[in-house]
């Protein structure tokens, strides 16, 4: 068995241009036709598939991102909550049209003197009465809880165009490897074909082959598993969702925010429930020891006592509570302390999104600077392999050296395409951070 040295060197040069003219249409089969498709069709995969388990998403050219985001929120879990949030602000605004601060009482009785042999009927009508400034407080009770379920909705809101966002992203990550992983392997195995022959005839040693075979085995590897993610996103896309269909673009404009502004959707919201608690607080208050009741009743012998003289006597009372501060005390207490976890919350939250913003601004600036080098080095790498294929061709490298040449250069048109798709990405997750929805 001779070298593979040796074949180059004693090789015929009609032999040596199929070889190179066979290497360089494996080399163009390599190379994407855009390096820099910024959403790729993740509708398609090919028919080729390693594992028969399918996720299947479907184009949908009517569907827009801010439409989809619509469609998940109708679907999301928290809409039950935001719901039964509105509902309660509609059941403290009636409250506080109300004219009395609470249910008024009717009582009739039956009164019977025995000495005398007397029977009257008695009945009485208790009303409560807001106290000084209650009504009001139950006013502003009743605004700031509308306008709390309305921002929570819109924080609820971004959060959802969030994990729209992220698994649409994620999806086009997957689809990029997926399609390179298909496409290395494609190459392999137009390689090692090539390899077999020559080894039928002789012109190179069978280790040439085993190594081929080995390359190969792992692309098929790498394709199994980037099918496996590939389809993981697919699902999770669907389960976040509740949809197969995706829009045919997706790429947005960078906001022109520069930093976390007071009408970020996240701080409007806390901001709202902290001035709804505030609100509750201060309509404990105002019930101070109670309600004043007025009270208006008739005692009547008229129809009730056959002696009936004919009595009526009319009362009219007022009922003032007084000393029940320290009843309502534990229950300003508890409205204290949610009022001041909420304020807590956001000291954090302000944390959280000024972190958040830092590292979208940074990753933005950091692979706009890496997408221009992925560019540049796809380019090195393209020409090197040229040059690679013609010194394995007269016997300057072996296929070792070939192999490894041709590994990084996938690698950097992987990279040249996964770079150019996280730009877009990070354009999406930096309008995330600064609260601007699609």
């Amino acid at each position: 068995m001779f070298s593979l040295n040796l074949f180059r060197k004693r090789a015929p040069r009609l032999l040596l241009g199929h070889v190179v003219f066979l290497l360089a249409s494996l080399l163009l089969v390599s190379r994407p036709a855009r390096s820099q498709v910024p959403a790729p069709a993740l509708g398609r995969v090919d028919s080729a598939q390693a594992v028969e388990h399918l996720d299947p998403i479907e184009i949908d050219a009517s569907l827009t991102l801010a439409k989809l985001i619509d469609l998940t929120m109708q679907k999301y879990p928290d809409t039950a909550w935001l719901n039964s949030l509105e509902e309660e602000a509609a059941a403290i605004a009636e409250r506080s049209k109300s004219w009395t601060a609470g249910s008024s009482q009717l009582t009739i009785g039956y009164q019977s003197i025995s000495t005398f042999r007397l029977n009257y009927a008695s009945g009485y009508l208790q009303v409560p009465l807001w106290n000084l400034g209650q009504r009001d407080a139950e006013h502003k009770l009743a605004n700031q809880a509308e306008a709390s379920a309305e921002a929570q909705a819109v924080s609820i809101k971004l959060r959802v165009a969030g994990l729209v966002r992220g698994a649409l992203w994620d999806m086009a990550l997957a689809k990029i490897r997926y399609e390179q992983a298909q496409a290395d392997m494609d190459t392999y195995e137009k390689l090692l074909a090539t390899i077999k022959r020559y080894v039928e005839v002789g012109d190179l040693p069978r280790a040439d082959e085993l190594m081929s075979q080995s390359e190969l085995l792992q692309k098929r590897s790498a394709f199994t598993l980037a099918e496996a993610e590939l389809m993981h996103s697919r699902k999770r896309y669907a389960s976040i969702t509740q949809t197969t269909k995706v829009p045919t673009t997706y790429e947005e404009n960078l906001a022109a925010l520069k930093e976390i502004g007071l009408n970020h959707p996240s701080l409007v919201a806390i901001n709202g429930q902290i001035e709804r608690k505030q609100a509750e607080l201060n309509a404990i208050k105002a019930i101070g020891s109670g309600q004043t009741n007025v009270i208006a009743g008739i005692l009547s012998d008229e129809g009730i006592d056959s002696r009936s003289n004919k009595a009526e006597l009319f009362n009219v009372g007022v009922s003032v509570p007084f000393g029940g501060r320290a009843h309502i005390a534990p229950h300003i207490a508890s409205i204290n302390v949610e009022l001041n976890r909420l304020i807590a919350d956001r000291e954090q939250l302000n944390r959280d999104l000024e972190q958040a913003h830092h590292e979208a601004e940074h990753n933005l600036e950091v692979n706009q600077v890496e997408l221009a080098t992925a560019n540049e080095q796809k380019q090195v790498s393209e020409k090197l392999l040229k040059m690679t294929y013609l010194s394995f061709s007269v016997g300057e490298i072996d296929l070792m050296d070939l192999i490894r040449i041709q590994s990084r250069t996938q690698q950097a048109i992987l990279s040249a395409k996964e770079r150019a798709v996280m730009l877009q990405r990070d354009k999406a997750l930096y309008n995330q951070a600064v609260g601007v929805m699609p």
